[in-house]
């Protein structure tokens, strides 16, 4: 599998390890392993420098010891040298997802959390473990189907977009490609996200892979009925977006005019709406059939539910913070669609594009069966008069612009307040956050706040 390091900074799925680090990369291997996979570098810093440090002789002892400090031992495959196009060499190797939940020689369980590796806590230990006892379901072989059953327009279509972007061509044959994105098995026969990505009717094999789509009347499924039911089906491409061209349709649009520029509003953000379609084709649990996914839309609110609960040791507080996908090889495939732009940033996204253009943020609701996200239609109400009177001045200007421009960094806060200390303003924001009226979102320099 070729990955790109040319360009890209340590994250979700990739690490570089400068210099020979044992306890650094046998943490690295157990986060990638109990998390979606990724690719480790070594010999090459993270600003691009190569650092020349390694011998193939000293990497070979290097990952025995490293593997010998998981268990049980972590899976290394593709071991290889790679030229730069700057010049120099490094060692890439790549660490598959494993269907087992892998500890460390002193007891941690790690996860890879953005760049970093994250020690998970008891909890969380016991859900990720309860998680990995299901199997890998989107890996498993379709009884009945072959080849065949595969469409080569949309294995050429994904294939195209790939290289798109990659900057790559796949060098070999498609079988091989498929072989290798987990599409098919070593007897070539179609899995689970093989027939979900390429199939020509995945619901036959699949009858649970579809969406409905309901648009009520009112703001309850009963009493005045619907006024719209839609089934799609197909592969997962073509039911986001058929899935999105049934939700567009139906959406209350308003066009204003500023100025000369015709500025068109939509019920609700397009990004927001979008994101969410995706996440739930990509994260819903396929195992479970009888239901699909479902989108309702009343007349305050669109919900979008998805069989399943929250995956891993994903929960409804850490899910800003944290990435875990159940289905790794259907996110994938739609990141390389282009779908998907960086793991681990959707909700992010609905939660910033609906503050942004006034919504309140979104409701989110997980049983051990489905996971709900309600993205509701009603102009954020402004701050109450109780919440202003005991703010001070600064706190006050810092809300005014969340409310103009949707959220706000500690760089903007001090900016608009230029003859404060940055502690003072931190304080500031820390305390908005802690009384319920701010909701804090991301780590270190990519923080910021929106109203909660």
């Amino acid at each position: 599998m070729f990955v790109d390091i040319s360009s890209r900074k340590p994250g979700q799925q990739l690490e570089y390890l400068p210099s020979p680090d044992r306890k650094r990369l046998a943490e690295t291997l157990v986060a990638f392993a109990n998390s979606d996979g990724g690719f480790v570098v070594l010999g090459l810093a993270p600003s691009g420098e190569v650092t020349d440090e390694f011998s193939e002789e000293d990497i070979e002892g290097l990952l025995q010891q490293a593997v010998l400090d998981s268990i049980p031992p972590v899976e290394i495959r593709n071991l290889h040298k790679e030229e730069l196009p700057n010049g120099g060499q490094v060692f890439v190797m790549e660490v598959p997802r494993s269907p087992e939940m892998h500890t460390l020689s002193d007891g941690r369980v790690v996860v890879r959390a953005g760049a970093e590796n994250r020690t998970l806590k008891g909890h969380e230990i016991r859900h990720l473990a309860s998680t990995r006892s299901t199997g890998d379901f989107e890996s498993e072989p379709i009884a009945g189907a072959s080849l065949d059953d595969l469409s080569p327009e949309v294995i050429e279509e994904y294939m195209q977009k790939r290289s798109d972007r990659t900057g790559r061509e796949w060098d070999g044959t498609v079988e091989e490609l498929l072989q290798a994105i987990g599409s098919v098995d070593q007897q070539m026969q179609p899995t689970v996200a093989g027939m979900l990505l390429f199939g020509k009717n995945p619901e036959y094999f699949l009858p649970q892979s579809g969406l409905v789509f309901v648009h009520f009347r009112g703001t309850e499924p009963k009493g005045e009925g619907y006024g719209r039911r839609e089934e799609i089906y197909g592969h997962l491409a073509k039911v986001i977006e058929r899935a999105w061209q049934v939700i567009w349709e139906e959406m209350d649009k308003e066009a204003i005019v500023k100025g000369l520029v015709r500025e068109e509003h939509t019920e609700y953000p397009k990004v927001a709406v979008r994101e969410a379609l995706v996440n739930a084709v990509c994260h819903r649990d396929y195992r479970i059939s009888g239901r699909k996914i479902e989108v309702k839309m009343f007349a305050d609110r669109l919900e979008i539910v998805s069989p399943g609960g929250l995956p891993g040791y994903i929960t409804l507080d850490n899910i800003l913070d944290e990435h875990y996908s159940r289905n790794p090889r259907i996110v994938n495939g739609l990141m390389q669609w282009g779908y998907i732009e960086e793991l681990g940033l959707g909700m992010d996204r609905i939660f910033e594009s609906m503050t942004r253009e006034g919504h309140p943020p979104p409701d989110l609701d997980s049983t051990p069966y489905r996971f709900m996200i309600t993205l509701r239609n009603v102009k954020r109400p402004s701050i109450a008069p109780e919440w202003e009177s005991s703010m001070n001045e600064r706190q006050l200007k810092a809300l005014q612009y969340i409310q103009e421009h949707g959220r706000i960094t500690n760089r903007e806060y001090r900016k608009l307040c230029p003859h404060v200390s940055a502690e003072t303003l931190r304080l500031d924001l820390v305390d908005l956050v802690n009384r319920g009226v701010l909701l804090k979102i991301g780590e270190k320099k990519g923080t910021y706040y929106i109203l909660k």
